[in-house]
């Protein structure tokens, strides 16, 4: 029984049969609308999620299966103070796959030790969003067509965001991938990322505060929010929320094919003006997600 906690729990030639069998369901879905019939997903969601939860939800009816599950906290046991690894022993005597999402780092590994059945990370804290990074590696390589040779800015909090940090973990395995990290001194990058992965696998890398003056060596732009519910400190983040925000005029510079991505929500990092651009890729990132989310259900619970 597999599960997927970490993007790294996926060697590349496991990415890339994902990538190939989600590149077929956008290209035959009717072949996969029965795939997963009578199985059920479980969506354990104890953190606010909208594009996440449904995309799950939506993956899993399109391949015919059925959802179950909590979109809060609140709205769970968790609010009589039962454990996460009850929670998943419980919840999985009726459902054949879990998807969790917690807002404590660790919970969904803890998870995965108790389960009876396949858990998926679908984010827990500021530590990993490996669904998402799925997703992102689905959209950069319907724009790009590879994943070798190519540099990629991030930009916004780089300290906090998950996504960051699993889509630099993946990108770390493939050929001459430049690094430009674009954040104020206190949204940078944490400290174990720039020693274990940056400097340990000798991965070229830039960082800086100005995103004008890089735009125009970038073939990925990805952009974050400054994430309100990371901050102990309201003022901290009211100082720094505004930090980047990616306008046309930025774009004038930038390559015409470059892509800009972006997990979302967006809150005002991407004007709306940037929307009609065709390097806005944001969108069409959403829509992937259902899709390379089909192909790593159809993985988990071993469907031809």
């Amino acid at each position: 029984m597999r599960h997927l906690i970490d993007i790294m729990d996926l060697n590349v030639e496991e990415i890339q049969e994902l990538i190939d069998v989600a590149n077929d369901i956008i290209a035959n879905p009717d072949d996969y609308a029965e795939k997963c019939r009578r199985k059920k997903l479980a969506t354990l969601f104890f953190e606010p999620s909208t594009r996440t939860r449904l995309s799950f939800e939506a993956a899993m009816y399109e391949l015919g299966g059925n959802v179950l599950g909590f979109s809060e906290a609140q709205s769970s046991s968790a609010a009589k103070g039962e454990s996460v690894a009850d929670t998943i022993k419980t919840v999985g005597a009726y459902a054949d796959i879990i998807a969790m999402r917690h807002p404590k780092e660790g919970a969904p590994m803890v998870a995965s030790m108790r389960s009876d059945v396949p858990v998926i990370n679908a984010g827990d804290g500021g530590h990993n969003h490996p669904t998402q990074t799925l997703t992102d590696l689905l959209t950069i390589n319907r724009v790009l067509g590879h994943f070798d040779n190519i540099t990629i800015g991030f930009c916004g909090d780089l300290k906090f965001g998950r996504t960051v940090h699993s889509l630099m973990n993946a990108m770390s395995r493939y050929e001459n991938v430049k690094y430009v990290l674009i954040s104020p001194d206190e949204l940078k990058i944490p400290e174990y990322l720039r020693y274990n992965l940056l400097e340990g696998h000798n991965i070229e890398y830039v960082e800086t505060q100005d995103l004008e003056s890089v735009m125009p060596e970038l073939d990925i732009l990805y952009m974050t929010r400054v994430q309100r519910e990371r901050f102990f400190n309201e003022q901290d983040y009211i100082r720094l929320k505004d930090s980047y925000i990616l306008t046309p005029e930025k774009l004038e510079n930038a390559k015409k094919d470059m892509a800009v991505l972006h997990p979302l929500p967006r809150v005002n990092e991407i004007s709306t003006a940037v929307d009609s651009d065709p390097r806005a890729r944001y969108f069409e990132q959403v829509k992937n997600g259902k899709f390379i989310r089909m192909a790593l259900i159809l993985k988990l619970l071993e469907v031809e």
